[in-house]
């Protein structure tokens, strides 16, 4: 299965067989694996892999596990929400007492108290003697009851610069920083993102490919787009590499933001989640002149809500498929 081979390895997928064919003398360095939950890990710790040393794991899902042996270096992501920092993440490392390089790239729920750099240092810092080099981007999250609504809040620690490919649940108050290495990004927010906050985040994440917004508030300033003294604000955002937009869960302001070509640009070939009655909304009804160009850039439309579509709105996006 594995080449033996003492450099680095892809595998793009680790299934659920633990067969002893599946293995390697020699292989030193796994990067890339993909796993459906933590009870798969007990595979690549079993014996097969004798002599490896470095693991970088992108977790899917996320169960209780048990005995780890050690290694030298071991990155685990994952895009989802996981739980259970003290219970599964924490034994976990603590059976790798050897290691020299952690990366831990989550979020994690909590029910008491956020993971912050005391947190991290009392709990993982100091119970890792060769630990010299600690990369995270750790999220936790908890529920804030209220007597009128229930809210998340959250405590955000990272490091800087990031080499992973996604940044997830990116606020207005994000700190700013160069993102190269970034291709997918959500943003999310219980207040309006504003039009100046679309031109920093095309600055900070220059290599972007897919974006997903969720943002249910009207944007407050839209008014200053139409002056043409207001060169900031007037400023066209630019994706130039953007080929997936997610703007389903969104109020109409930030479909109009993407949609009209005097606020963004994006290439040909795009690929979007919306709603179809915000969409007909927006677009009054599939004949406005200022979505009209950008619509025409998308070749591929996946329709939430209502399916019975009209004529407008085949004939507004003539070459694009319709899902």
């Amino acid at each position: 299965m594995f080449s033996e081979a003492s450099h680095e390895n892809f595998v793009p997928l680790l299934f659920d067989v633990p067969s002893r064919s599946f293995s390697s003398s020699s292989l030193l360095v796994l990067k890339n694996i993909k796993v459906q939950h933590f009870s798969q890990l007990l595979y690549v710790f079993d014996g097969r892999f004798s002599q490896l040393h470095t693991l970088i794991i992108d977790l899917i899902n996320n169960v209780l596990s048990t005995d780890l042996i050690e290694n030298k270096c071991f990155v685990l992501s994952c895009a989802w929400e996981i739980s259970h920092y003290k219970e599964l993440l924490l034994p976990l490392i603590y059976r790798m007492s050897n290691i020299e390089k952690l990366g831990l790239y989550l979020t994690i729920y909590v029910n008491d108290k956020f993971i912050d750099g005391n947190d991290l240092k009392k709990n993982i810092i100091n119970r890792l003697p060769q630990l010299n080099v600690f990369t995270l981007d750790i999220r936790s999250l908890t529920f804030i009851n209220n007597q009128i609504e229930k809210k998340k809040g959250q405590c955000h620690v990272f490091s800087y610069p990031s080499e992973m490919p996604y940044y997830q649940k990116i606020t207005n108050n994000f700190p700013g920083g160069l993102y190269q290495y970034v291709r997918f990004i959500s943003l999310y927010d219980e207040y309006s993102f504003e039009h100046e906050f679309f031109i920093k985040i095309s600055q900070l994440f220059p290599f972007m490919e897919k974006l997903s917004l969720i943002n249910h508030q009207s944007q407050k300033h839209k008014q200053s787009y139409k002056s043409i003294n207001d060169n900031y604000n007037s400023t066209i955002v630019k994706y130039n590499y953007l080929i997936t937009l997610d703007i389903e869960e969104v109020h109409d302001d930030y479909i109009e933001e993407f949609l009209f070509n005097t606020k963004t640009y994006f290439h040909n070939n795009i690929l979007i989640y919306i709603n179809y009655k915000s969409l007909e909304r927006v677009t009054h009804n599939f004949t406005r002149d200022v979505t009209r160009i950008n619509c025409a850039k998308i070749n591929e439309i996946f329709l939430f809500g209502k399916k019975n579509y009209s004529n407008s709105l085949r004939d507004y996006f003539s070459c694009a498929i319709i899902h």
